[in-house]
């Protein structure tokens, strides 16, 4: 009885000094020599995941196995971990230290990646080392297991990132941040109907895939947002964003060094984004030498362009009067959606979402002082309503005044960015069918046309009868 007391004794013993042992370093050590010691007595293989390809586009694959690998428990147990916070305030991820190493385990294999990374991130890459005797076993099927693990990843935790270009250094071409704008349509002030076609037509767009390569066409549509300054267009190419779930680059061009450095810019994009040139009406006048004419043209629809596909291109403008034809033609601008100052029924919206007012006894007042032609644009508008959101009724006499004093102003008139029958309310029209520039407003245009008719009709029968405009849409 004695020695069975003993023994159970000693026994529980030991696996407190075991214990104790497994949390040191001491076991950490032993098993980081085991492996060490087990590298050397097999046949490696390595194969190395560039940051970007020959080409300059960035590696997809680079980009999917740095998902999984910072995924992986075992980063922790590297020798250098980062630690980064989430969008929510909860949340911690970690990502592998540059040139520092992490195990993983698949089908029994035990394989390690180091992460290589140089000065300017152009030559980085991710470095496999597996047995040779397990790589035909498991090559394949792990690398698919990379992809699909990635991918989950990423849709769990959608992130759209804003790219800026910093300048011309091909070390540091692009600059990433998350892209937290929380535009949407449904916060963007814009006519029902007008939206819904947008977003069918983004819709369609999604689904196009074998469509647009049947016709032998490239994957993308191109976007000409204009109007006045303040009238959403940026919030518009958010909701955009947002809706497609499509990374943002925007496109600074005065920090664009010339033609070649604009391509190289359009090839270090990747697919599912959102190409933005913004105010390109204000760089076009400026004819400026660094950047061409026909630099922004083989942007838009050359080559280069091609390299690539299901991309958004959005463009925007205060005017396009002015605005070269070849820059506009079908192929280089497939939609034009036009951004009106404010009327009255972008009024109401703006009241019920800024000061959560659908009706007021002020409306009808706001109502007749739109009708005399008073404008502004829905920044301004929205910009009093929120100085003034404590007090609904002080915000909407703020906003009668503010119209008062600028109805008379001609120049807002002119700030709507085209006449015509595109002056007053928004569009979305397919190009080819764009409504043609006119320096008259819609009755006017028909007032003339009557006297047209007329005239024609006291000319002899062989003058022949007017040919009628076909429908615009």
């Amino acid at each position: 009885m004695i020695w069975v007391t003993f023994i159970s004794s000693s026994f529980f013993s030991l696996l407190l000094i075991l214990r104790f042992f497994r949390k040191t370093s001491l076991v950490y050590i032993l098993q980081r020599w085991w492996y060490t010691l087990e590298n050397h007595l097999h046949v490696h293989q390595s194969f190395k995941i560039p940051l970007y390809n020959e080409h300059y586009q960035e590696n997809q694959l680079y980009q999917k196995t740095i998902t999984y690998l910072n995924s992986l428990p075992s980063v922790e147990d590297s020798d250098f971990t980062k630690l980064y916070s989430g969008s929510k305030p909860s949340e911690i991820f970690l990502h592998l230290g540059a040139n520092h190493t992490v195990g993983d385990t698949f089908l029994g294999a035990r394989v390690s990646w180091t992460k290589e990374k140089t000065e300017g991130d152009v030559n980085s890459a991710l470095v496999l080392r597996i047995k040779k005797k397990d790589k035909r076993r498991i090559f394949r099927q792990y690398f698919q297991h990379i992809l699909t693990v990635a991918d989950e990843i990423e849709q769990k935790r959608k992130e759209i990132k804003l790219c800026v270009n910093s300048g011309s250094d091909e070390n540091s071409r692009w600059r990433t941040v998350p892209f937290t704008h929380p535009a949407s349509f449904n916060t963007v002030v814009m006519d029902a109907e007008l939206k819904n076609k947008v977003k069918s037509d983004l819709e369609l767009f999604l689904k196009s895939k074998h469509y647009y390569n049947r016709l032998g066409r490239v994957w993308k549509r191109s976007y000409l947002l204009y109007g006045a300054s303040g009238t959403g267009k940026s919030s518009f190419i958010a909701a955009m964003a947002r809706f497609l779930c499509y990374d943002v680059y925007d496109i600074d061009i005065s920090k664009v060094s010339d033609d070649s450095d604009l391509k190289m810019l359009l090839l270090q994009t990747t697919s599912k984004s959102v190409i933005v040139i913004e105010a390109l009406d204000r760089f076009l006048a400026l004819k400026s030498k660094a950047v061409s004419l026909s630099g922004i043209l083989n942007f838009m629809d050359g080559i280069i362009s091609c390299c690539g596909e299901e991309r958004v291109m959005v463009f925007t403008m205060n005017e396009k009067v002015e605005i070269d034809p070849a820059v506009l033609r079908p192929g280089r601008i497939d939609v034009h959606i036009h951004f009106p100052l404010c009327d009255f029924s972008a009024f109401r919206v703006l009241a019920s979402s800024y000061l959560g007012v659908k009706d007021h006894k002020l409306f009808p007042q706001v109502q007749e002082v739109f009708q005399a032609g008073a404008r502004m644009s829905p920044a301004e508008i929205g910009e009093i309503m929120i100085s003034n959101r404590s007090s609904p009724s002080r915000a909407l006499k703020t906003v009668i005044t503010a119209l008062q004093r600028n109805g008379g102003d001609e120049r807002r008139g002119q700030r709507s960015g085209d006449g015509g029958s595109c002056r007053n309310s928004g569009e979305l029209v397919p190009n080819g069918g764009a409504c043609q520039e006119s320096v008259h407003t819609m009755r006017e245009f028909r007032n003339l046309y009557g006297l047209l008719r007329i005239g024609s009709r006291r000319k002899d029968d062989h003058s022949g009868p007017i040919e009628k405009e076909g429908p615009r849409i």
